[in-house]
């Protein structure tokens, strides 16, 4: 199995060695020739979402990345990730891939000092360290997203279908269970 990580801001190296000690075979996309590559996931890192949208789009990786998600490819987004992820952003007027039916605010607990480390359940998994670094949450899903996992009332991971986000950093803890749950989406 292979996994794509966007590398083009953020912190795409964590995830990739997280991927590789589970096994899966990683490579960066940091260029469009990096799209002629077979994969059969995507991971979209935390970091700045506007860097990475606007990266994408000045390296040319955008349409042909929203189209592959749209027909199916399955895609893990963290943090900036979600936000990526989003068709809709409560606190700014921009929207990305537009892939998961869900309202997320940007920034949700504040700025680096709003960062915070909870356990909580999430769905399928069980308890697990969840670690927040100027994380945005869900405020609501649309129809057909099933939530994953809640934090003090707040959604903050989220699925449908082929599209997983959440808007923690399980890349920082050492519990690799949700990495494990994208690779099993992967099948």
């Amino acid at each position: 199995m292979t996994v794509a990580v966007l590398a083009v801001q953020g912190d795409f190296a964590e995830h990739e060695s997280v991927l590789r000690s589970l096994g899966a075979e990683v490579f960066e996309i940091r260029q469009k020739s990096d799209l002629s590559r077979h994969f059969d996931g995507l991971v979209l890192p935390g970091g700045e979402s506007t860097v990475q949208g606007k990266l994408l789009r000045e390296l040319d990786l955008f349409d042909a990345l929203k189209e592959k998600i749209e027909t199916g490819l399955p895609v893990f987004g963290t943090c900036a990730g979600l936000i990526l992820l989003a068709d809709r952003l409560s606190n700014d007027d921009n929207v990305y891939f537009a892939a998961l039916p869900a309202t997320v605010r940007r920034n949700a607990y504040g700025r680096q000092l709003g960062s915070f480390y909870a356990e909580e359940e999430f769905k399928g998994i069980g308890k697990i360290p969840m670690t927040f670094i100027r994380a945005p949450f869900i405020e609501s899903v649309g129809e057909g997203t099933e939530v994953l996992a809640v934090v003090d009332g707040n959604i903050v991971a989220a699925r449908k279908g082929n599209v997983l986000g959440i808007a923690f950093h399980p890349e920082v803890d050492e519990n690799k269970a949700v990495h494990k749950y994208f690779l099993d989406m992967i099948g």
